[in-house]
């Protein structure tokens, strides 16, 4: 298989079919991001043909008669083969729309038992497709794309340099909504900064709240000393908040989410791990949560889980 680099993908691909189809970020300015320092690269589109020759790989391995043999001994189920493919990469929904469906096109050919086709995707590739394009994309199995919008705040968007605006999350992720093409986020609980916490909380809550995101995932922001955003620490232009106030945030933030929808924080950025759907959790994760906040020592190494449905 061809693989460049570390391979990022969210918690809940873990049973997906990974199939690298670009490597790098087209836009590669947000301030805290250091995913992709370790390319020799800022973006690169794999070539069709290794593309063809993973997924011979993968179609080679699901057939093996060795591996059906070994399964019986064994006495494990024979796997038919994975019912999802995520496209790896900061943003493989970058890519033109005919090179996406022939992409789909290859999967299906190679790995017949998957049915969508998902991948990391910024708002402005969302922009790059006509109405009638993602259309096409949806009917060729493209569903369930990973949106790292990281907050609905506007002066935290802008100084991160995202290169996009909460107006712009609102019009996109309307025309997913519209071609049947689902959607997780991923928010970014402490890029506004010190202080700043409940603002983007708030700020975030009105702009989801008038979208259907399957899942908004939670990661803390971590600052590394290669990112342009120590640049601005050491400059004193931006201060961090303390984990407290990260909490209090996410706090804020479920408290006045009103959409049905499952939230997660279960990265390995976060100190404490907990999901659960809203609106019917809701008061058991703000009742963990401020636990977490009064730093209860029982609650220490603790994880607050309600089951996630299948998404």
């Amino acid at each position: 298989m061809h693989f460049t680099g570390t391979i990022w993908r969210p918690p809940y691909e873990a049973a997906s079919l990974l199939i690298q189809v670009t490597a790098g970020c087209t836009h590669h300015r947000c301030k805290f991001c250091t995913l992709y320092n370790d390319l020799p690269f800022p973006f690169r589109m794999s070539p069709l043909e290794e593309i063809e020759a993973d997924l011979l790989e993968v179609q080679t391995a699901l057939h093996s008669p060795m591996g059906k043999l070994t399964a019986a001994l064994q006495g494990r189920p024979v796997q038919p083969g994975p019912d999802r493919a995520f496209l790896t990469g900061a943003n493989p929904f970058v890519l033109k729309p005919d090179r996406l469906l022939n992409i789909a096109r290859l999967i299906r050919q190679s790995v017949p038992t998957v049915q969508t086709i998902g991948s990391f995707a910024r708002i402005t590739d969302v922009g790059l497709k006509t109405d009638g394009e993602l259309d096409r994309l949806r009917a060729a199995g493209y569903d369930g794309l990973t949106l790292g919008v990281e907050t609905g705040d506007g002066p935290s968007l802008a100084f991160m340099d995202k290169g996009y605006t909460p107006e712009d999350i609102l019009v996109q992720c309307r025309r997913l909504d519209q071609a049947g093409i689902g959607y997780r986020f991923f928010y970014l609980t402490g890029i506004a900064g010190a202080g700043q916490g409940e603002r983007s909380a708030l700020a975030s809550a009105e702009v989801f709240n008038q979208l259907h995101p399957q899942l908004i995932g939670s990661s803390m922001l971590t600052v590394y000393p290669d990112s342009q955003l120590y640049q601005e620490l050491q400059a004193g232009r931006w201060t961090e908040a303390g984990e407290r106030e990260k909490y209090q945030e996410l706090n804020t933030l479920i408290a006045h989410l009103d959409i049905p929808v499952t939230f997660a924080a279960l990265g390995a950025s976060n100190a404490y791990q907990f999901q659960g759907r809203l609106p019917e959790d809701r008061e058991a994760l703000l009742s963990a949560l401020d636990r977490i906040i009064r730093r209860e020592p029982e609650e220490r190494l603790r994880t607050y889980r309600t089951t996630l449905p299948h998404l």
